[in-house]
């Protein structure tokens, strides 16, 4: 019958475990595992008088740098572009002195209708041989009811250049350009189409 140990107790078996692993085990040397930084440089005095005149005003406080890298905005999208077309012409038509050939109004039109709509127009305009057109989009009215996803303001405005970036549209499409204030200024885009070939 085997006997009922104590709690904490080890028996025969146990004590020749554990001689086995103290056997095999170096003792480990603690100081070299932790050393400490003596050449750590001394705590910083603070300057009393750089805080004083920050506390006064008399400083400006030292510029933040932004770690967040945020995509530019549409305009400036629009604007950092490399010119496609003749850079005269391109003058022209950023001080609104070249007068479109047609125009399609997306104004109030949903996704899902504005951009058949836009397609059409557009390959039918590069078909007949138009240069340049004007593509109105509104500049867009805030909808955004505070719901878990944010909405964009001016859907429209935004989706217009990705899809004339995009085929089959792309293969018509030369240059895109926010229109001249007398057009329609953020609410409208110039599109510079190919020549028919």
């Amino acid at each position: 019958m085997k006997q009922r140990r104590k709690h904490g107790q080890l028996n025969d078996d146990d004590l020749e475990l554990w001689r086995k692993v103290t056997e095999r085990t170096e003792k480990l040397d603690l100081k070299s595992l932790f050393t400490p930084e003596i050449d750590a440089s001394p705590p910083s005095v603070p300057n009393i008088r750089k805080a004083k005149t920050v506390l006064m005003g008399k400083s400006d406080p030292p510029a933040r740098r932004s770690t967040h890298h945020l995509a530019p905005s549409l305009p400036d999208q629009i604007n950092s572009a490399p010119v496609q077309m003749d850079q005269k012409a391109f003058g022209k038509l950023k001080r609104g002195k070249l007068r479109p050939e047609g125009r399609i109004d997306l104004h109030g039109m949903t996704l899902d209708r504005a951009h058949p709509a836009l397609t059409r127009f557009i390959l039918s305009s590069h078909k007949s041989g138009k240069r340049l057109v004007l593509v109105i989009t509104g500049k867009g009215k805030q909808r955004d009811e505070g719901g878990p996803i944010p909405v964009r303001f001016g859907v429209l405005r935004h989706q217009v250049p990705q899809w004339l970036a995009m085929p089959p549209l792309s293969a018509a499409v030369l240059q895109v350009s926010q229109a001249h204030i007398s057009h329609g200024g953020g609410g409208a885009y110039y599109v510079y189409l190919r020549r028919v070939r």
